[in-house]
């Protein structure tokens, strides 16, 4: 996808010509993701890991690969995931930068042994939200009993225990949105 050039954002009004509109990126204007774990599985050195999980979403594309040395001790575990962190870096990157051209979203890489996983690097979107006060007042309770360090820290906290504690219905959703998408890429052109 090319992307215009600085001075050529500026003078293109909003929303017109571009890929981005009003309010950034936006779903329909990002290539599928769909292939991304057949794409990965594809690329990535067969040596590398002994399983591969991949997730996406807008903006990033996690890789998390599972090394040998399942009976490893944790200091064992850390420095054989911290000697492949920094053995694989220039191939990762290489790699990483391929699949960012193609899904024009970043790749973000984490490794795993055991019960142990280590993120390398990963993306820290930031979601705006307009709460009142109800909502709150609920973050600020989590903050005040030291669950969380501020309402941002409080609404992730929120999120992944909502996201933990609905997995069942949360994936039924995702479907029926992939069933949407389907049905609309096969529908009538405009």
């Amino acid at each position: 996808m090319n992307t215009p050039d600085a001075a050529t954002a500026r003078r293109r009004p909003r929303g017109e010509g571009g890929s981005r509109g009003r309010g950034g990126w936006q779903a329909a204007d990002l290539p599928s993701a769909d292939d991304s774990a057949d794409w990965f599985a594809g690329r990535l050195p067969s040596d590398w890991f002994s399983d591969v999980a991949v997730t996406t979403d807008r903006e990033e594309i996690l890789v998390i690969g599972t090394l040998a040395d399942e009976s490893a001790t944790d200091a064992e575990v850390e420095g054989r995931i911290s000697r492949f962190r920094s053995e694989t870096r220039e191939q990762r990157i290489e790699i990483a930068l391929e699949a960012e051209a193609r899904y024009q979203r970043k790749v973000s890489w984490g490794a795993r042994i055991g019960g142990t996983t280590v993120l390398f690097t990963h993306v820290s979107a930031p979601v705006m939200t307009r709460l009142r006060q109800p909502e709150r007042q609920v973050l600020d309770t989590l903050v005040d009993a030291g669950v969380a360090r501020s309402r941002s820290d409080a609404l992730a906290w929120s999120v992944r225990l909502v996201g933990e504690h609905a997995d069942e219905w949360l994936a039924q959703l995702r479907d029926a949105m992939s069933e949407v998408d389907k049905l609309r890429g096969e529908g009538p052109a405009l």
